[in-house]
This record gives structure tokens, C-alpha cells and sequence, in this order.
């Protein structure tokens, strides 16, 4: 639900949302201009004069799920948004299922949400409203979803080529947004009262390639904005990080950075990488990671693996393993591979359905319990953490210095925003528990 109050109106929108950061950062943009044009949010599909689902379509069961909910919309035979990736991925399949009144917005298309409304509620039939230039998004209003958080897309598209990667159908070739427009959007949303702010993309250590910049001067910009906030860096290539890596390190030092760096592996294998089309080597991967941690000890690292590639052996999987023991990923994202409409890994021979289902409960007993070993160190630690996300029952989550989701118990109604000295007492293996020394 957007916190952001609306303008006072008579039509109701239901919307669904799903996928990565930036997906999230182009519902906010089109949630800004349906409250302008005088939307109301309801929680109920069946109450809502306009729905709205804005779509992933990274792997296949997400595609099938995705599929199965804009059918079930259908059903309502109410006009009928569907945006994000996953009619540009895969048209003709949301064609099959979507009936009635619907538009089909691609990423570049947002902007255009009104005319997509407008023509759903006076035509029959499906249309796509797809564009073939980015907008400049940082541009537009948008609302947020949670108060204290300002997500910030700092650029479309990606300038790789990986052989599994869908989404570059849909986001397409690297876009970058003014560095000003950027560090200007932020210090309005720190002026607002934002105490988080999520700089987002396909992939962060890309930006500025195309406008002659860089994350790392992006970061150092953003981080001389006044106001008390940290930022947290999404996602990045390790090709890409490398490129700048040791004033990528120095621009991760500054205080208002969260410690937490995100970069896929995906294999342990180089001939897997190879194959896969990633640019870099296990061993520079793991260079990454030593240089920062020598540099910054207590920096989370996250990463993904996919198991079960085509041309990924035995002996290739074991040394997937091998190298996840050696790095020690705070965080390790683990996914199947499914082939995606369109990628050169589609036309490639596949692993049996069942071995690659084998390989991922492997992976994802082996990350946990590095996750839970991890965690443990923190037992004891003593710090200011800022809570941004309510738990479940009584409990909230707060995030420390490096990023680690630290849940406390009890507290006034609303611990939304507030900042806690907290002492660590518990380690789990997704999470921290803390007990609170100081309400802030």
C-alpha cells in the first residue's frame, strides 16, 4: 500500500506488483500519475474499477505464475493494466490469457499509464502501448510504497549479453540517468523525511559507461547530499565492479553507505561462465570479494547461483560448491535454470529436470548454513539499527550498518522509522534477533 495520500477520488485501483527493485521504482511512477488523475488504492480486485499487475518474467515458474494471475484478472472483465517485463519477454503468452479490456505497457512505456487507462475503459480487445526509447523516469512524480524509503532507478537496460538473461528484451541497452537529476531526486526525497534510499538497475556497476561517469562518482555525489540517510547499492556485474574497484571500495567507506555488496556469481565453473556469456573468471570474482572485505571486514556479501546450466558437469557443480565454501556469501540466492523465449540458452541441451532440482537442495543447504555460521559472529554486536519494515506479530525489522535484517520485539504501535540501539542475542540463518538498549 502507498503512503503517500492520493488525491481525494471516486475511481478505485487494484494493483499487484512483482520482481526486482526497479520494477518496484515503475509502479511508484505509475501510481503517482493514477492518484493525480484521481485514483484511490482498494485492497480488493473485485471492488476496483481498474486493475493493474506489474509483471517478472525472469524464470519460467515465475512467467507461469505471472500468467495465472493476469488470467484470473481477466475473469473480473475490468480494464486491465498488465506492465513490467513480461510482455515484451513473452507477448504472445500474455496474449493467450489476457482478455477483455487490457493494455500491455512495456518498462519504456510507463509514462503513458493514462492513455493506457483511458483506452481500456472505452475499447474491447487487447492493445500494447510499447515504446522504443527509454523515458527519462527520474523526471516524473512517483509516490512510495513505504514512507522511509526512496527508490531510485539510476538507469535502464544492461551492456551484457548473458546467454539465460531475459530481461534485456524488455529493459534493453544501457540508458543512464544525469548524475544531477539523480542526487537531486534524492536530496528532495531526504528533505521528505526518506531515511533509506535504494539506488536501483539491471545492473549498477554499468552505470555512467554511456554519459562518461561512473557508480563509484555517483556514490560519492550522492553521499554529500545534507541529511541523515544511508544508501544501499543494488546489483552489480562483477565484470563491471572490477572496472572500478578500488574507488568503488573508497566510495563504499563513507558512513551514509550501507556495507552490503551484492554481485552475482552464478557459476563456480569458468567454462560455465563461458558459456553462460559472463565476462569475468571465478578467480576475479573472488578478488572482488577479498579486496572488499580486506578494506571493509564486516561487509555483507549476497550473490546468486544458478544450478543446473546447460554444459554444467558434475565436476563443474562440485566446483560451484567448492567455490562457495572458499567466498563464504552472506547471502546466496539459488535458482533453477529454466531456458527463457528467446536466449541462446534455450537452444541448449539440458540437465534432467530432476538433477538440477538435486543441485539446488544442495546449494541451498550448503548457503544456509554458511549464512547461519556468519550470523553467528554477530552475537553480541551492539549498534544503532533503523527499522524499515514491519514483522510479523509484535516483531520489527531493522537494518545495522552492513545491512543485516535484525528483528526486535515489542515497542510502541508504529517502530516504523525509528532509529535503536539494539544488542544482538540471537543468530538465525536469514536474520539476526536483538534485544533493544536504547529506543531512539
Amino acid at each position: 500500500m502507498a503512503e503517500c495520500a492520493p488525491k481525494r477520488g471516486t475511481r478505485r485501483v487494484y494493483f499487484e506488483s512483482y520482481g526486482c527493485t526497479s520494477n518496484r521504482f515503475d509502479l511508484e511512477v505509475m501510481l503517482a500519475q493514477l492518484f493525480e488523475a484521481g485514483f484511490v488504492v482498494t485492497e480488493k480486485a473485485e471492488t476496483a474499477d481498474l486493475l493493474l499487475i506489474n509483471t517478472c518474467g525472469v524464470k519460467t515458474p515465475t512467467e507461469s505464475r505471472m500468467l495465472e494471475r493476469i488470467r484470473m484478472l481477466s475473469l473480473l472483465r475490468k480494464p486491465l493494466i498488465i506492465t513490467g517485463c513480461l510482455p515484451k519477454i513473452n507477448l504472445p503468452a500474455v496474449r493467450k490469457v489476457a482478455k477483455g479490456r487490457a493494455v500491455m505497457l512495456d518498462p519504456y512505456s510507463i509514462d503513458r499509464i493514462l492513455e493506457a487507462v483511458e483506452y481500456a475503459e472505452n475499447h474491447e480487445g487487447v492493445r500494447t502501448f510499447f515504446s522504443e526509447k527509454p523515458t527519462v523516469k527520474l523526471a516524473q512524480p512517483k509516490v512510495r510504497i513505504n514512507r522511509f524509503i526512496e527508490v531510485v532507478q539510476i538507469s535502464e537496460g544492461c551492456t551484457g549479453a548473458c546467454a539465460f538473461c531475459c530481461v534485456r528484451f524488455a529493459r534493453g541497452r544501457l540508458f543512464s540517468y544525469p548524475k544531477d537529476l539523480i542526487v537531486e531526486r534524492i536530496r528532495r526525497a531526504v528533505s521528505e523525511g526518506v531515511r533509506e534510499v535504494w539506488i536501483t538497475s539491471q545492473d549498477n556497476g554499468a552505470y555512467g559507461m554511456d554519459i562518461g561517469t561512473d557508480l563509484a562518482e555517483l556514490i560519492g555525489e550522492i553521499v554529500r547530499v545534507d541529511g541523515e540517510f544511508l544508501v544501499r547499492v543494488g546489483m552489480m556485474n562483477p565484470k563491471n565492479a572490477m572496472r572500478i574497484l578500488n574507488r568503488l571500495i573508497e566510495a563504499y567507506k563513507d558512513r551514509k553507505v550501507f556495507k552490503f555488496l551484492h554481485v552475482p556469481l552464478q557459476s563456480g565453473d569458468n567454462e560455465v561462465l563461458r558459456l553462460m556469456n559472463r565476462p569475468y573468471t571465478v578467480e576475479e570474482f573472488k578478488e572482488i570479494v577479498d579486496a572488499f572485505r580486506r578494506e571493509i571486514p564486516q561487509i555483507t556479501i549476497a550473490t546468486d547461483v544458478i544450478c543446473g546450466f546447460p554444459g554444467e558437469s558434475r565436476e563443474a557443480f562440485e566446483r560451484t560448491l567448492k567455490a562457495i565454501k572458499e567466498i563464504r556469501p552472506d547471502v546466496v540466492n539459488v535458482s533453477r535454470f529454466f531456458p527463457r523465449p528467446g536466449t541462446p540458452a534455450e537452444r541448449m541441451e539440458r540437465i534432467p529436470h530432476e538433477e538440477v532440482k538435486a543441485r539446488s537442495r544442495i546449494v541451498s543447504k550448503l548457503a544456509l548454513k554458511i549464512s547461519l555460521e556468519r550470523n553467528k559472529s554477530w552475537i553480541g554486536w551492539e549498534g544503532w539499527i533503523f527499522v524499515d519494515e514491519k514483522g510479523t506479530g509484535d516483531s520489527w525489522v531493522g537494518r545495522n550498518f552492513a545491512y543485516k535484517p535484525i528483528v526486535v520485539r515489542g515497542g510502541d504501535a508504529d517502530m516504523l522509522g525509528r532509529f535503536l540501539r539494539v544488542r544482538v542475542v540471537e543468530a538465525h540463518e536469514t536474520y539476526l534477533g536483538a534485544e533493544v538498549v536504547e529506543w531512539g
